[in-house]
């Protein structure tokens, strides 16, 4: 594969780890999809070893993406009824408030949930914080083996 398409490749990447913390776009399968062309453009046990690692990479985080803080989050109390109400909201507030109406559909969602759930404003509250809490881990946890398969990537494209 040439400079050039590398560097589609590279912004490829880029786009899909934005994607991660602004989940507008599909960032992990655009990350996914980027270096299953490359290894294919490229060629070689090399190219598809690469694939191989970075994969795994993803397909990993994205297990721990959804175990570990979904357990964080029953520990604490919040059930799935609240998530999926906090989803839908944020996905209704994204198109009200482009981007950030996401994020405060989402919380205005939770915590509505768990208004009607508990009764009170104050454990409502941190019930909300909870499942904040829990959707960072989430990202954080995704990214983190994004950037590890996009790292892997990298020194691939510098060497092979």
């Amino acid at each position: 594969m040439g400079v050039a398409g590398e560097v589609l490749v590279g912004l490829a990447i880029v786009v899909g780890l934005v994607g991660i913390v602004v989940p507008i776009l599909p960032g992990v399968l655009l990350i996914f999809a980027a270096i299953a062309v490359w290894a294919f453009m490229t060629g070689g046990t090399a190219a598809w070893v690469v694939f191989a690692v970075c994969t795994a990479f993803l397909v990993i985080s994205g297990v721990i993406k959804y175990t570990w803080p979904g357990r964080k989050l029953k520990y604490a109390g919040v059930p799935n009824r609240t998530l999926f109400i906090g989803a839908v909201l944020g996905i209704i507030g994204f198109f009200v408030v482009p981007v950030i109406g996401l994020f405060l559909g989402f919380v205005l969602g939770v915590y509505l949930s768990e208004l009607q759930r508990l009764r009170a404003q104050r454990t409502a509250w941190v019930s909300t914080q909870h499942a904040l809490k829990g959707v960072g881990l989430s990202i954080l946890v995704e990214l983190f083996g994004a950037l590890l398969a996009t790292g892997v990537w990298v020194v691939a494209a510098v060497v092979v």
